[in-house]
């Protein structure tokens, strides 16, 4: 198995992981021939700041990323950067394996070497323990408003 980070060339590879998770989530097929287009032109927007890796066998079978944002400039203190780690999926034939563990290492890895002060997810409730393991923790710092 082979982690590396994501380039251009795997743009319809993670699309097509994409399109397999929310139908896995959701239980049917979707009929939506315009998403890998739309994919593409959202993944070109987001290169500036967000950055994938892939997890391979014989092709590939799942995806992370991390969006780094840069934080406002204090007085006195140096600039930093935290990242949010989200969209991570591997395929349910390859669940187990450990091929999760590795993206995700692959991206606080990189948080890390980068000097992050933070990395931050907002895991669903099955994937929890998993993110414990890892070392992440809840926390009752962060506040929350949703509009859906």
């Amino acid at each position: 198995m082979t982690i590396r980070q994501a380039t251009d060339a795997d743009v319809a590879s993670i699309a097509a992981l994409r399109r397999r998770w929310i139908e896995e989530d959701t239980g049917e097929t979707i009929d939506d021939p315009d998403f890998e287009a739309g994919f593409a032109t959202w993944w070109g927007k987001e290169q500036s700041r967000r950055v994938f890796w892939v997890a391979e066998l014989h092709t590939t079978v799942g995806f992370i990323s991390l969006v780094e944002v840069d934080r406002m400039p204090e007085p006195g203190s140096p600039s930093s950067r935290w990242g949010y780690i989200g969209n991570a999926f591997v395929l349910p034939a390859q669940r187990d394996l450990g091929i999760g563990t590795r993206l995700l290492d692959a991206a606080v890895g990189y948080a890390r070497d980068r000097g992050h002060v933070r990395v931050v997810l907002s895991p669903g409730e099955g994937a929890v323990p998993f993110y414990a393991r890892a070392g992440f923790d809840t926390t009752d710092t962060l506040m929350l408003r949703k509009f859906a």
